[in-house]
C-alpha cells in the first residue's frame, strides 16, 4: 500500500515538473508578447519575439525576430522615426577618431543627411575622405547621404552650431545646404557604387542632391 502511495506521489511530481517546463518554454514568448503567442514550428503563425533582459548588459547580444504578418496594419512610423541621431553622431565621431591620421571630428546627424568634419593630416585626403564617410555610411540606414570635409579650422564651429538647433526651425534646411555646400569643396572619397556619387544620392537622369544645392543657391 505503501509503495503505490509513493509511486503515485512520484507521479504526480513528475507531471507537474512536466508541465512546470512547458510552461516556462512557453513563457519566454508569453512575456515578451503578450497575446500573440510565439509557435516557431508554424511559420504562418504570428511571432514577434524580444529576448532583452532587464539588465541592458553591454556585452549581450541584440536579437529581436518578427515577420510581415506582425506588423501588418500597424503604424511603425513612430518607430521609425524614433532614431537617436545624437547616439549615432557620437558612435560616428568616436569611429572616425579610429581612423589613421584622423585627430578630431565632429558630426551632425539630421533626419536623412551625416555631416562630418574631421582633423587630419594624411597625404591622400580623397582616401582618407573615402574612410570617413564609409565610416558613417555603416552606422545610419542606408537611405541617408553623407557629406565629409577635413576642413576642420573653418566648419567644425559651423557643425557644432547646429547642436542647439531645432530640426524645424525656420530656414534650418537652407542653413544646412549652404554648409553642404562649403563641405563640398573637400574630397568626398570615391562613388558608392555605380548607381551612387560619392555621398551615397542615386544617379540618374535627374540632377543629385549636390547639384539641386546649387540650383537652390543659384535662384535665391
Amino acid at each position: 500500500m505503501k509503495k503505490t502511495i509513493i509511486t503515485i506521489g512520484l507521479s504526480s511530481i513528475i507531471a507537474l515538473t512536466g508541465c512546470a517546463d512547458k510552461d516556462k518554454d512557453q513563457g519566454l514568448g508569453a512575456k515578451n508578447n503578450a497575446g500573440n503567442p510565439t509557435n516557431v514550428n508554424n511559420p504562418t503563425q504570428y511571432y514577434d519575439e524580444d529576448y532583452r533582459n532587464n539588465d541592458n548588459k553591454s556585452d549581450d547580444f541584440g536579437f529581436t525576430r518578427t515577420n510581415s504578418t506582425t506588423i501588418d496594419g500597424r503604424n511603425i512610423s513612430n518607430k521609425a522615426a524614433s532614431i537617436d541621431r545624437e547616439q549615432l553622431s557620437d558612435v560616428i565621431s568616436k569611429l572616425s577618431v579610429q581612423i589613421p591620421n584622423v585627430n578630431d571630428a565632429a558630426t551632425l546627424v539630421t533626419d536623412e543627411e551625416v555631416l562630418v568634419v574631421y582633423d587630419t593630416n594624411a597625404k591622400d585626403r580623397t582616401e582618407t575622405a573615402d574612410q570617413v564617410k564609409r565610416t558613417a555610411m555603416s552606422v545610419v540606414p542606408r537611405y541617408y547621404h553623407v557629406y565629409v570635409s577635413d576642413d576642420y579650422q573653418t566648419l567644425a564651429q559651423d557643425v557644432e552650431n547646429f547642436a542647439t538647433v531645432k530640426s524645424g526651425s525656420r530656414g534650418i534646411d537652407y542653413t544646412i545646404e549652404q554648409t553642404i555646400k562649403r563641405m563640398l569643396k573637400s574630397p568626398q572619397g570615391y562613388k558608392m557604387s555605380d548607381g551612387e556619387n560619392e555621398n551615397g544620392e542615386m544617379v540618374n537622369d535627374k540632377r543629385d542632391h549636390h547639384d539641386n544645392i546649387h540650383q537652390k543657391m543659384d535662384n535665391r
